[in-house]
């Protein structure tokens, strides 16, 4: 006989035969009181339970493995199948709106009538519990799209903020598809995202947020003080809100405005692959704006942007800046102004970059932030 006419028999026992001996016509209000707890149906899929594990749909989405009715009941959607076990496992994806909440290994939060644009105004809240074992939660903005902020970098129009995890998230806004982050749970408590957009503003937005829930025995989760943790040999990493056009919005004194957001304070992480001991930071080939972090980057001839030569490093980094601990070669870890050398750095495990606005923008005319390409070295022969 096999386990699934086990199952079967079970189900169909279950829903003819009453605890205590009592008949099977006896209406539900007339049970006794211990009969209530003991329930006098239970959902087919709670026999044949399947470990809820991470799974990929067809499409590339994150979903959980789960029976197709528990799926269903839980207003998921079925994308392909999740294991051998049984053909009714499938592939759960949840995709959720506006006041919406989960607990569950992973979550897409999306604007209301996604994939189309909202161009209202209002605010839209998601909460997010942690499962048992889970220590951290990672957002990956698959689309955030919201409107620029302030000349000044100050998103006073739209802004996404984040509360209840550690470290602290400044509030978002501007062009972050492609971004991620790393939060931490406290306590066992929820984390709260928030968009909040203003109605007077016409924009088109739009957000899709992977919410992923990592063990806290998981060899992913992020190190201590890292706010965003890239896992690959090379790749590239930039400020929020890096664009390829300058903001359109203008200064408090009419000047072109910067991209950066103010007030930003946060580890960027590599994790070291086997056998390398160094990372080299460098500009992309097809990008010289790819570091205008402070200074008038309107007011110099474009064909300097992005050269060392009008750079600066050192005392003369007080504003806004990034830091680099460890540059081989000796020298200072602070690097800002309009461009910047390759700079390889042998900093300890993970290798970090740090980044650092202050509250006024205002001189950072037609500023982007910074755009870099990594690559990890590998470790000198001995």
């Amino acid at each position: 006989m096999s386990w699934w006419t086990v199952i079967i028999f079970l189900a169909v026992a279950h829903a003819g035969v009453r605890a205590n001996n009592v008949p099977a016509n006896v209406p539900e209000s007339e049970h006794p009181a211990d009969i209530h707890r003991s329930g006098r149906f239970f959902p087919f899929y709670t026999i044949g339970r399947i470990a809820n594990v991470p799974c990929t749909s067809p499409s590339g989405l994150s979903g959980t493995c789960l029976i197709a009715g528990e799926c269903r009941d839980n207003g998921g959607l079925a994308s392909g199948s999740c294991s051998t076990r049984t053909n009714q496992a499938v592939c759960c994806v949840y995709t959720q709106s506006c006041g919406g909440s989960t607990n569950l290994n992973s979550t897409y939060f999306t604007n209301a009538g996604y994939p189309g644009p909202y161009n209202g105004g209002g605010t839209c809240t998601f909460t997010v519990t942690p499962s048992s074992g889970i220590c951290q939660l990672r957002i990956d903005f698959r689309t955030l799209s919201l409107e620029q902020p302030t000349g000044d970098g100050a998103c006073n129009n739209d802004r996404l903020t984040i509360t209840g995890g550690s470290p602290a998230v400044v509030p978002l806004c501007g062009e972050n598809t492609g971004q991620h982050v790393y939060l931490n749970f406290v306590g066992g408590g929820a984390i709260t995202i928030r968009v909040a957009t203003n109605g007077g503003v016409s924009f088109n937005r739009l957000w899709n947020m992977e919410l992923s829930q990592i063990a806290c025995a998981s060899a992913e989760r992020a190190p201590v003080g890292c706010l965003q943790y890239y896992t690959e040999t090379s790749g590239e990493i930039s400020s929020f809100n890096y664009g390829l056009g300058a903001n359109p919005a203008l200064t408090a004194v009419g000047t072109r405005g910067s991209r950066q957001l103010a007030n930003t304070n946060y580890g960027i992480c590599i994790r070291p692959a086997g056998g390398r001991c160094s990372v080299t930071y460098s500009l992309p080939t097809t990008d010289r704006y790819a570091f205008t972090v402070t200074g008038d980057a309107s007011a110099i001839d474009p064909a300097m942007v992005g050269s060392g030569a009008v750079g600066a490093t050192g005392a003369l980094c007080t504003t806004d800046y990034i830091i680099i601990p460890n540059p081989t070669g000796g020298g200072s870890d602070r690097f800002c102004g309009l461009g910047i050398d390759p700079v390889t750095s042998a900093s300890t495990r993970p290798f970090v970059l740090y980044t650092v606005t202050n509250g006024n923008e205002t001189p950072d005319v037609a500023n982007r932030g910074f755009r870099l390409v990594y690559d990890q070295n590998a470790c000198a022969a001995v």
